[in-house]
């Protein structure tokens, strides 16, 4: 079976409101005729802004974190409900800075994971290792690690709604990028591990994002491997001129 290509820029801490509508308004000019499936996540304080803009067209739109609880005395979260009352259909989890430099937990973003899909939403779950994993020889234990916690208690019709994103944490806005060849090695092993889970019809079926310092320049050569499925876009995400070809590679 053939999987759609999934697109999805994160915006991370950049852009006001009106910067974030200007940038959304552009991207929803030059994307709607894409044939791919398009996503942006802006901050929270964008969030309605863009959600407006986007609302209608073929672009989704992402929140970059939730609360692990529905509500209550959590001061400086936001939480589903609040994200569902704004539009947002997907939530990014268990980034790489949400877990290394904010010290999120598997247990955490498993938790986060769940009350995500109980409320409706897509779930992009973020997995990748650090580079002293990397020349450790740990790749596959990390990557396992985190998508076999990360989706501990998630059924297989849950599954529907996730998507795994691969991004080598060394590679995250370093400009270095995993060659074509070493990404699809931990994509084509992540769906095995999803295979083992779910069973082989839902790792055919699942998407795998990769993120890392994904460009126009490199976009084409990433998604020509059969088992990388689309881009998790951090910095080029920023500007028309670097998403729209990544977008319509």
């Amino acid at each position: 079976m053939s999987r759609q290509y999934y697109i999805a820029g994160n915006w991370k801490m950049h852009k006001t409101r009106s910067e974030a509508a200007e940038l959304a308004k552009t991207l929803a000019g030059q994307l709607k005729d894409g044939q791919h499936k398009y996503l942006v996540a802006p901050s929270f304080t964008s969030l309605e802004t863009v959600a407006a803009i986007v609302k209608g067209t073929n672009i989704r739109l992402g929140a970059q974190n939730c609360a692990a609880e529905e509500q209550g005395a959590h001061t400086g979260e936001v939480s589903v409900l609040q994200l569902k009352d704004l539009g947002v259909q997907t939530i990014i989890l268990g980034h790489s800075e949400r877990r290394h430099v904010y010290k999120e937990d598997d247990a955490l973003i498993n938790k986060k994971v769940k009350l995500a899909l109980k409320h409706g939403f897509e779930v992009i779950l973020c997995i990748g290792e650090l580079l002293e994993e990397r020349e450790a020889g740990k790749v596959e234990a990390v990557c396992e690690t985190q998508t076999v916690k990360g989706l501990e208690g998630v059924s297989a019709a849950e599954l529907a709604n996730i998507v795994i994103a691969y991004e080598p944490v060394w590679a995250i806005g370093t400009g270095k990028t995993a060659t074509p060849e070493d990404a699809e090695a931990v994509h084509a092993f992540t769906r095995k591990v999803i295979g083992r889970l779910y069973g082989a019809e839902a790792a055919e079926k699942i998407i795998i994002q990769y993120g890392g310092s994904v460009k126009p320049d490199n976009a084409a050569q990433l998604m020509a491997k059969e088992n990388i499925d689309g881009a998790l876009v951090g910095g080029a995400a920023l500007t028309p001129d670097t998403f729209v070809p990544i977008a319509k590679f």
